[in-house]
């Protein structure tokens, strides 16, 4: 299982700082959700991790190693990441596009070997895809495209997995779809998956760890019954909340809140 961590890590957007001075250790083998209100940065933490932005001091460490002087092919080979809304040309099918997923693997313009074959179909099954594969992705429903970029993630054999909003403009029930295809990855092939959710009730269900982050700065780091307290959310969200345990799964539950106003 490959290890993703960060010390010291300040990012910011030219002039501005958003998150300073962040130490932060993902748990491999374990689904990790980062939590906290728009703007704290949780998106940006996420990206920086991937090397998708840069940092402007600290480092972000892949198995051991500074992941801005590891070369990209091998970053792909041990991380897969997937953006809030990713975008596929018009008329690219299902199975192309997972497909892109084994560009890691291969030299240069070589064709797709038997192995790649082997876990395209695989990720195509898991995701549920198999008879949607020749289907052109932008005429999926919205959790049949979530699940086809999943597919395309997956396929890259990634020990790591990371989701920027996975659930966002998904119905409840699609929503539930790409959450349990999540776990379901997690719990049958290992993988360590981090992702930055909305969602408190979904975080707490699905996942491991809870990371809640305020003005770019960890609140708190811990299972759900540890982070999902009033004092915890009042903090970090500025809200009054009600939890409850989950009679379905036993884990807490927020089954109302309210602003906190200015001065109480």
């Amino acid at each position: 299982m490959s290890n993703l961590s960060a010390e010291q890590l300040t990012i910011g957007y030219e002039e501005r700082i958003i998150v300073q001075d962040l130490n932060l250790q993902f748990k491999p083998g374990n689904i990790t959700a980062i939590i906290g209100p728009n703007g704290c940065g949780k998106s940006t933490i996420l990206k920086t991790m991937a090397r998708l932005h840069p940092a402007s001091s600290g480092t972000v460490y892949l198995d051991g190693k500074m992941i801005h002087q590891t070369p990209t092919k091998e970053i792909a080979k041990k991380l897969a990441i997937l953006p809030q809304t990713p975008e596929a040309p018009s008329g690219l099918t299902v199975h192309e596009l997972v497909s892109y997923g084994r560009t890691p693997h291969q030299s240069g313009f070589s064709r797709l070997q038997e192995h790649d074959r082997e876990v395209i179909d695989w990720a195509l099954e898991v995701t549920g895809l198999t008879e949607l594969q020749h289907q052109a992705v932008d005429t999926l429903s919205g959790g049949q495209r979530q699940r086809a970029w999943i597919a395309m993630a997956i396929s890259q054999e990634t020990g790591l997995l990371l989701l920027d909003e996975p659930t966002t403009y998904l119905d409840l029930a699609h929503q539930l779809e790409v959450l349990q295809l999540l776990e379901k990855l997690n719990r049958e092939e290992g993988r360590t998956i981090i992702m930055v959710i909305h969602d408190l009730n979904q975080a707490s269900r699905f996942a491991h760890e809870l990371v809640a982050v305020k003005r770019g700065r960890i609140v708190h780091q811990g299972a759900a019954s540890e982070v999902m307290k009033e004092s915890i959310l009042k903090e970090v969200f500025n809200i009054e909340t009600t939890i409850v345990t989950d009679p379905r799964t036993s884990k807490p539950a927020m089954i109302s809140y309210d602003l906190i106003k200015d001065g109480v």
